[in-house]
């Protein structure tokens, strides 16, 4: 994505910092944060610095990368760096997936005391991942852009754009690209309470595209489905069970129970990478809960332009905040990934399986 004439990425490695699109100040403010170590990188996954699935895989990647550079690291350090940066986001497949390949990269090395080629290929390894992320991402525009129509009205939650897949996107990678080829789309944009990811970063990033959009409240779209004002859903996945049950942002349930009601296709876009077929069902994911606070107060900027912080719920209520749900695979008409649109899960099983195949040689 191009932001004032200048290509970005939403992280990237620069010179042994890692850089990444500050999220917390959009769309108010564009500012790259940089992680001198992989410390820091931890804690801007944690407080959603940086946040997106794909995007959560390539900064973990990248922290690791960090931590096999560390003077001083140990086989055991870089074992620990790896539980501490997993422990950051528990409900996002792909952060799992990037701290296995990173480590497994470098660790046979480090413990064979070869620090400087450890290094060197955890860092390797670590913009593999990345660059495959924007490979993917590209692929999962260019499939399913064939399920948009000229003229549709999408639907989307949260934000699954290049701020949270590195670039192009997952759910909306498909948005851009049926936009590129001249398609009449429009975008209904939920906000996506408590943290307004699609009022905020979604509407910036179609806003940027030129695409035409509209931010509506996220209890306003199941009466917009049953007026006609929707011609189809997408959105993104954290993960994917083995069965099929998706862990997305927390609303995105009530949005696949309304699609089915109205008989309104329901899309999840996500690289294989979000697959995590050792998870059984969507009740094995573990659902992270964040800090009440995210409910009770927003934080945006004043009619001066001053960004501040607002209560914005009765003081010393109790508050509970589940940042994901799981949807059942029930509700899922296809998943559209890299490798193209998938009607059932088991298609996609056979796929994953020729994945891992090609990837061992065997």
């Amino acid at each position: 994505m191009e932001v004032n004439g200048h290509p970005y990425r939403a992280v990237w490695m620069e010179e042994g910092l890692l850089c990444m699109i500050d999220q917390r100040v959009l769309p108010f403010s564009f500012e790259v944060f940089r992680c001198s170590d992989y410390r820091l990188s931890c804690e801007a996954i944690r407080n959603m610095t940086v946040r997106g699935a794909g995007t959560i895989g390539a900064t973990a990647g990248y922290a690791m990368a960090q931590a096999a550079m560390e003077a001083d690291i140990t086989p055991e350090g870089f074992t620990r760096a790896r539980r501490e940066i997993e422990a950051c986001r528990p409900t996002a497949r792909d952060l799992f997936y990037a701290t296995e390949r990173v480590y497994h990269a470098a660790a046979g090395l480090l413990a064979a005391g070869k620090l400087e080629e450890a290094a060197r290929l955890a860092s390797e390894a670590a913009t593999e991942i990345a660059d495959n992320y924007v490979a993917h991402a590209y692929q999962i525009g260019a499939h399913g852009s064939q399920l948009i129509s000229d003229g549709s009205n999408i639907l989307t939650h949260c934000n699954a754009g290049w701020l949270a897949l590195v670039d192009h996107g997952s759910a909306l990678s498909p948005v851009f690209m049926a936009h590129r080829e001249g398609k009449k789309i429009h975008v209904w944009v939920d906000e996506t309470r408590p943290r307004n990811q699609g009022a905020k970063l979604t509407a910036w990033e179609l806003s940027r595209a030129g695409i035409p959009h509209t931010i509506i409240a996220d209890n306003a779209a199941a009466w917009m489905m049953a007026r006609g004002q929707v011609d189809l859903l997408i959105t993104g996945a954290d993960r994917i069970a083995a069965n099929g049950d998706v862990a997305n942002k927390i609303g995105t349930l009530e949005k696949a129970i309304a699609a089915k009601a109205f008989n309104l296709p329901f899309y999840v876009a996500a690289p294989l990478s979000t697959f995590d077929r050792n998870c059984p069902d969507g009740y094995s994911i573990p659902v992270e809960e964040r800090d009440p606070e995210e409910l009770t107060s927003m934080n945006g900027i004043n009619l001066q332009g001053t960004s501040q912080e607002f209560r914005t719920a009765n003081p010393g209520s109790a508050a509970y905040n589940p940042a994901f749900d799981i949807t059942q695979a029930k509700y899922v008409t296809a998943y559209i990934c890299e490798s193209g649109v998938h009607n059932s899960i088991s298609g996609l099983h056979k796929r994953i399986t020729a994945e891992k195949s090609e990837e061992t040689g065997m």
